[in-house]
């Protein structure tokens, strides 16, 4: 885990509380700009020694590791950040953050970077150049470089040497009108801690949380208005 002090990461907040039943989505729809699908994760239900959801997210996903923690292609990962007043670690998963202004996609030259109509972000690997500009836009660190020819791939996700990925939040998942594999596995092994939604929603349960309770989103001080939130940092 990297241990960072909250107010490196933290910047504002928004609204929330977690747990995780089911999309009003129907299978197969396009997506629309009716829908923003976003993740609300509250820290206080997240326990520092499990990784549920990284795991859940490494198999759906057919992610193997080289034994290179620093290059290793990684969705999602673990880490801490300390309050600098009274020094409590919390700790939470980040990912891809899914903004609605995201950097990721204003630098891709070729437009492999792209942002769905539901808000979903994404690269296509048919047509990214492996540039990395991407990597380097991203304040959260949440994109990876496939350095090695990859093996195990899974049939909804086509990977390849060369070019740069990040969490989907499990779109072949979402396009089934199912949970992404990281919060199905939270609800099912771990506390809870993780809820997904449609923010454009108000009648969802991650909508009315976020109108009603204190949430926080990571480096909201840039203006990228990120689709995922937090509580209890």
């Amino acid at each position: 885990m990297t241990a960072l002090s909250r107010r490196q990461v933290v910047l504002a907040s928004g609204a929330v509380l977690i747990t995780g039943p089911a999309l009003a989505r129907s299978p197969g729809a396009p997506a629309s700009p009716a829908n923003r699908w976003g993740l609300l994760i509250d820290t206080r239900k997240c326990a520092a020694d499990c990784t549920v959801c990284v795991s859940a997210c490494k198999a759906e996903m057919g992610l193997s590791g080289h034994d290179r923690p620093l290059t290793d292609a990684q969705y999602i990962r673990k880490i801490e950040v300390r309050d600098p007043v009274g020094g409590k670690l919390h700790s939470l998963p980040v990912m891809c953050q899914h903004c609605a202004k995201p950097p990721c996609v204003d630098v891709c030259p070729t437009g492999a970077s792209m942002k769905r109509a539901d808000g979903i972000v994404l690269v296509d690997r048919h047509i990214c150049i492996g540039c990395r500009y991407c990597m380097m836009a991203c304040p959260y660190k949440a994109r990876s470089f496939a350095h090695e020819e990859q093996t195990g791939q899974q049939p909804h996700l086509p990977r390849g040497k060369g070019t740069v990925e990040s969490c989907t939040l499990c779109v072949h998942r979402v396009d089934e009108g199912r949970l992404p594999a990281c919060v199905e596995a939270c609800a099912a092994k771990a506390k809870g801690a993780m809820l997904f939604g449609d923010l454009n929603d108000p009648a969802s349960e991650i909508a009315r949380r976020v109108a009603s309770e204190a949430t926080t989103r990571i480096r909201a001080d840039l203006g990228l208005d990120p689709g995922v939130r937090y509580q209890g940092i």
